[in-house]
């Protein structure tokens, strides 16, 4: 059900330490970069999980039966934070249909949120694998809006929820609110606080900032 990349000795860890450290991070176009490679990472890891069927490959000397994915999943992500790590998933399935979910917190003065969302552009999802990707999984409550929202389009067959960086809560809201039958989380590290922002501790900071530029907040 929850598999936690950066437990294991591969170079996965060497992008995820990238983005967590100031040094590096600084470096936006490497950031978004190192976000996507972790992506690459995890489309290859579940691309080992999907249906696959064996096709007649023609080369110029003869033929060679293979087996290929039978059908492409549907690739989805939050705006605007999740794009790099989308990318990285979408360099390996390179033919699957795209889904998009503008959402985001909105503040109150007393400093709780609410998660707003505007905008969603998907196809049908029905009987399809469905990959679910944001670059954290902080409190958990975005992911269950958009995972509840894209469902008006289908119910998939399965979904793979992909995040660099979880806490320990988000993954427990995650279980808790989310039916774990149809759902397997794919992490690179799970991290046990959060801020009283909740903002992951130690985290990497706001993944969407670092990526393109701090954003202007307005009341």
């Amino acid at each position: 059900m929850v598999h936690i990349l950066g437990k294991e000795n591969s170079i996965f860890n060497q992008f995820l330490s990238e983005i967590r450290s100031q040094d590096i991070q600084s470096d936006r176009m490497r950031f978004r970069r190192n976000m996507e490679r972790l992506g690459e990472v995890f489309a290859y890891e579940i691309s080992k999980t999907l249906t696959y069927e064996a096709q007649e490959i023609s080369s110029s000397l003869g033929v060679s039966e293979m087996n290929l994915i039978k059908r492409q999943p549907v690739l989805a992500t939050i705006l605007r934070a999740g794009l790099p790590l989308h990318q990285g998933l979408l360099n390996y399935f390179d033919n699957a249909d795209n889904a998009y979910i503008s959402a985001y917190r909105k503040h109150h003065k007393n400093g709780k949120f609410d998660i707003q969302l505007e905008y969603l552009s998907c196809p049908d999802i029905s009987d399809r694998t469905l990959i679910l990707a944001d670059p954290m999984l902080a409190t958990g409550a975005s992911m269950e809006v958009a995972y509840k929202a894209i469902l008006q389009f289908g119910k998939p067959k399965h979904t793979h929820i992909v995040s660099a960086i979880a806490s320990l809560e988000g993954v427990n809201y995650i279980k808790r609110k989310l039916n774990m039958n149809r759902i397997t989380l794919w992490l690179g590290a799970i991290d046990d606080e959060l801020t009283a922002q909740s903002y992951i501790v130690p985290g990497l900071g706001d993944a969407g900032d670092l990526a393109f530029g701090e954003k202007l907040e307005l009341d």
